[in-house]
């Protein structure tokens, strides 16, 4: 099942894809989603952020091979930090350049979306608290990241967290193709399998620490290929995030003035 939110006459709905053909979502999205009327194509409609998150918990350094191009040394425990909830946008949304970076950059990341309270949650159990998963883009402006020496601002900022194009329910995460390209330019190829702390170790760690509530998300690192050592992004550039099985999730770079 694929679910979505779209927007209909300037509020936000719940719904379910069908090939290419959108129907409202009846009942709750966490808890036996089924499909209702119809709503029309797809590619008619504005696709939203498919969840509304109170908080993004996300890993740093969480593939092999791209902590081998940054020369960094694997964490011993999976690395968390936040993004906000007002950095998320879905697909199609714009990303904002922000006041004083020089060096934005793309992280893509495969996305675990909650469906239920998580908290203690035991190994071998996560697929029980999990609704789906969906594409995310890490955006990082790396001067701050250096700069601050924390990463709030770098990768917390508005427009710091696409989300989309749907939540996938029935797949197996654990390994997907996963790939980036910046204008077209294939910069990031991989498969999920990379991880260096895989899906189950992730919900484990992370609940011991935070609760997820429904529509929490994790997103669960980036593959190597990134800006820093390919070549960052500037205003005007389009990346694109696409998961097997999942999809493609698109954003364009846009000034500010």
């Amino acid at each position: 099942m694929r679910i979505a939110r779209v927007d209909i006459s300037g509020e936000a709905h719940d719904a379910i894809i069908e090939g290419d053909v959108a129907y409202h979502l009846e009942g709750s999205p966490f808890e036996n989603p089924h499909r209702g009327a119809e709503i029309g194509p797809v590619a008619n409609l504005k696709l939203l952020a498919p969840c509304l998150p109170t908080k993004i918990v996300c890993i740093g350094l969480n593939y092999k091979a791209h902590i081998e191009e940054t020369n960094a040394t694997a964490p011993v425990d999976p690395l968390m930090f936040f993004k906000p909830p007002t950095a998320v946008v879905g697909h199609e949304d714009d990303v904002h350049w922000i006041p004083g970076t020089e060096a934005m950059d793309y992280e893509s990341e495969l996305a675990l979306v909650f469906k239920k309270v998580a908290k203690n949650v035991a190994p071998g159990t996560y697929r029980d608290y999990v609704l789906g998963y969906t594409c995310a883009n890490d955006i990082s402006a790396r001067d701050f990241q250096r700069k601050d020496g924390q990463w709030t601002r770098a990768k917390g900022s508005d427009t710091f967290c696409p989300l989309g194009p749907w939540i996938v329910t029935d797949i197996d995460a654990e390994d997907l193709h996963i790939g980036g390209a910046l204008n077209g330019e294939v910069r990031q190829d991989s498969r999920t399998s990379d991880l260096l702390f895989g899906l189950d170790e992730l919900v484990v760690h992370v609940s011991k620490y935070i609760t997820m509530l429904p529509g929490d998300v994790i997103i669960t690192g980036t593959p190597s290929g990134v800006g820093t050592t390919k070549g960052l992004m500037k205003p005007g550039d389009v990346y694109e995030v696409s998961i097997e099985g999942i999809g493609t999730l698109r954003n364009r770079v846009v000034g500010l003035g």
